[in-house]
């Protein structure tokens, strides 16, 4: 196993699951990296087919609001966040994203992923697989934030209550759970 390669494994192997499905996801993805050292995207949208990708999950834990984006090709609410570079270490693509699509210098709560997911893509880019490592980057509702149009048509504060109880169809297919192991 190549050094970077490595260093996701055991960020990935440092997570403590919340459920069942997590576990499996975490399981998965140790095997998938312990496989391949091809887990970085070379090739928009997907080569290969399945690659790493840093969430950074903005949470306003006093009002219990996440800050969520409304992506152009997901077609869905989701943290911002995105493609980890080859040989990046995932937290460093979780600053750039906050830079490049929030607009914000980041301090992170932990400099290792809070939960990890596995989830087949939606939208435009539909087809390939995302395994995301979801970064918690502690804000405040209503902090000033510049979102990057190319990607977003919206950002919006969501409290924690109303993204429970909306259609799960609209946001990341894991949100629900990972708000779940926010206040777990």
């Amino acid at each position: 196993m190549r050094p970077p390669v490595e260093l996701v494994h055991q960020l990935v192997g440092s997570i403590e699951p919340l459920d069942d499905l997590e576990a499996e996801h975490r399981a998965d993805t140790l095997r998938w990296l312990e496989s391949t050292d091809d887990v970085f995207r070379r090739v928009k949208p997907a080569t290969p087919a399945r690659h790493l990708v840093s969430y950074v999950a903005v949470v306003d834990r006093v009002d219990r609001s996440s800050l969520l984006v409304d992506h152009v090709n997901a077609g869905l609410w989701l943290p911002p966040g995105g493609h980890v570079e080859p040989d990046e270490h995932p937290a460093v693509t979780a600053e750039r994203e906050a830079r490049e699509e929030l607009g914000i210098d980041p301090v992170f709560a932990d400099e290792r992923p809070a939960f990890v997911t596995v989830t087949r893509t939606v939208g435009i880019d539909s087809g390939h697989t995302d395994v995301s490592l979801w970064f918690v980057l502690p804000g405040t509702r209503g902090m000033p934030v510049t979102i990057d149009r190319t990607e977003f048509t919206e950002a919006r504060w969501w409290p924690h209550a109303e993204v429970r109880a909306a259609d799960p169809a609209r946001f990341d297919p894991h949100y629900q759970r990972f708000l779940a192991k926010l206040t777990a």
